[in-house]
């Protein structure tokens, strides 16, 4: 047995070094073969029985076996037999040599056996060259496809196990958000109901007021967290930048935050090393960073829990952490913790809601500020904490960033005519009552087109218009409006369920003076009707 190897192949690069199997029993026809393919620089192996040529294809890779038909022993057409019952030469071409005349039942029973060329001797050089070159590279292809098959079955499966767990985490974001859903609007449902009963006293309605209150304010939280969501996902969302004292937007957390820790009678403990230190960012966004992280305290510690806020200074950096003593995380889901929906799993119950949001809004809200956010849990019981670090803005003058987040003071509205647009009749009906406990002549309408009538009759000061009004949208009622004697210098307030920038923008290109995005608190509204009525 005889191996020759060549030089670099030039036009073919055959896969696993797989090189040509020369089988004869003489000598002399061998040394031609190799000869002949010598050219072509492959690897060149020589066996002068079927036996032997067995031991070379069990111990390497061929992509042509050339073999000739009448050996002793075995004669090729048994060996050809062989090598296609064994599953690694499904690819490998058999080429038979024959010195005899070959009828054509010979030629059929050679390709029922495996072959899939015969040469006649005299061989033909170029022949016997171009096939055996032709048969190389279709090896080559056809493994090369096998590997891109096997690559492509194996992205297929990693990607079918991302879909599951995507549809597995989604189902869980599904019963989660119907399980945070129920809860408010079950306490909602029942207070109103006791609100509704002829006998009930003062105090018993003062305190289903409160609740209806609490659990709407919580359904907002939880609707503006989606769409923080969604803008954060697809790259719209904007930061209103200002200096802000570091202090301040602290105090703003730990106030909104409040409610929920008293409930749990949790004990707060605040540290603020220098209230006087200052970052760049939007006030609003930077107390929703720390508000998250507290409300996530509050929720997972269990009552009577302990929260720790510390803020020092670090550089030229602020570092804020964020400690409790709650359920904790287990060590392998910390690495994943910020991802969307993610849930902690492993805890004994699921107390502590959440849609698995809050953390995966902290990250980038924090990144969008220049800093960064990391967590650290023991285990389960072992409680959590977050540190989070932003730049300082060096030399800032703390008494600037408090002056620029002094809210003007608002002044009451004196009683107006307003008119309030809604194809929904209850969501028109309770705010005309709103309105009508502070003195304003109110006036309602249930589509566009009733809104531009009454504006014609009834000339009212402000007009709250909702958007998706049928017969007439909220736009081209807003347009037609302004086209009226009555409706030039008259207040136009969007109120809407829509609120991406897009909305904003075609409000504004419409002739309304401000938008303000359902549910709106009496405190904004009122806030908003003064601003722009000059009171």
């Amino acid at each position: 047995m005889t191996t020759v190897r060549r030089g670099p192949l030039e036009k073919l690069r055959i896969v696993d070094d797989a090189g040509v199997l020369l089988v004869d029993d003489q000598p002399a026809k061998l040394l031609s073969y190799q000869a002949i393919l010598g050219g072509l620089g492959l690897t060149l192996t020589t066996a002068g029985s079927a036996s032997e040529a067995l031991d070379c294809l069990l111990r390497g890779v061929y992509a042509v076996v050339l073999v000739d038909v009448c050996m002793p022993e075995l004669d090729g057409f048994e060996l050809a037999a062989m090598i296609r019952e064994h599953p690694r030469f499904r690819e490998t071409a058999i080429i038979f040599v024959s010195g005899v005349h070959l009828t054509d039942l010979d030629r059929l029973r050679g390709y029922e056996v495996g072959a899939v060329d015969y040469v006649p001797v005299p061989i033909v050089p170029e022949i016997l060259r171009a096939k055996v070159s032709v048969f190389v590279e279709l090896f080559r292809q056809t493994r090369q496809l096998a590997r891109l098959n096997r690559e492509l079955e194996e992205r297929v499966e990693e990607r079918t196990a991302a879909l599951e767990e995507a549809n597995r985490r989604k189902d869980q974001f599904l019963a989660v958000l119907s399980h945070e859903l129920r809860n408010p609007l079950a306490a909602i449902r029942t207070a109103a109901e006791l609100m509704a009963t002829p006998e009930l006293g003062t105090e018993a309605q003062g305190q289903a007021t409160g609740v209806i209150r609490r659990q709407v304010a919580q359904l907002a939280r939880l609707v503006e967290d989606l769409v923080d969501v969604s803008r954060i996902t697809r790259g719209s969302i904007s930061l209103q930048r200002q200096h802000v004292l570091v202090s301040t937007f602290i105090a703003n957390a730990t106030e909104a935050s409040r409610p929920l820790m008293d409930a749990r009678q949790h004990s707060l403990t605040v540290q603020i090393v220098d209230p006087s230190l200052v970052v760049d960012g939007d006030p609003a966004r930077l107390s929703q960073i720390v508000g998250n992280l507290l409300n996530n305290s509050a929720k997972f510690t269990a009552p009577g829990g302990h929260i720790f806020v510390e803020v020092v200074q670090q550089g030229a950096r602020v570092a804020i952490r964020v400690k409790d003593n709650g359920i904790g995380i287990p060590p392998e889901q910390v690495p994943r913790i910020f991802g969307l929906f993610t849930q902690v799993e492993g805890t004994p119950s699921r107390t502590g809601g959440g849609l698995g949001i809050g953390l995966a809004l902290v990250q980038q809200l924090v990144e969008m500020h220049g800093g960064f956010v990391r967590i650290y849990s023991e285990g389960l019981g072992r409680g959590t904490e977050v540190f989070v670090s932003f730049p300082l803005i060096a030399g800032a003058p703390a008494g600037d960033a408090a002056a620029a987040q002094d809210t003007p003071a608002k002044t009451a509205l004196p009683p107006c005519r307003i008119l309030v647009a809604d194809d929904n009749q209850d969501a028109a009906t309770s705010l005309e009552l709103l309105l009508r406990t502070r003195g304003h002549d109110v006036r309602t309408a249930a589509d566009g087109l009733e809104a531009v009538q009454a504006v014609e009759a009834f000339s009212p000061r402000v007009v709250l218009l909702d958007l998706g009004m049928p017969r007439l949208d909220g736009y081209e009622t807003a347009r037609r409006i302004r086209q009226q004697p009555n409706g030039r210098n008259c207040v136009l307030i969007a109120l809407t369920g829509w609120g991406q920038p897009q909305d904003r923008r075609r409000t504004l290109d419409a002739g309304f003076d401000a938008h303000l995005v359902k549910p709106v608190g009496d405190g904004e509204l009122f806030a908003t009707l003064s601003a722009l009525t000059g009171s």
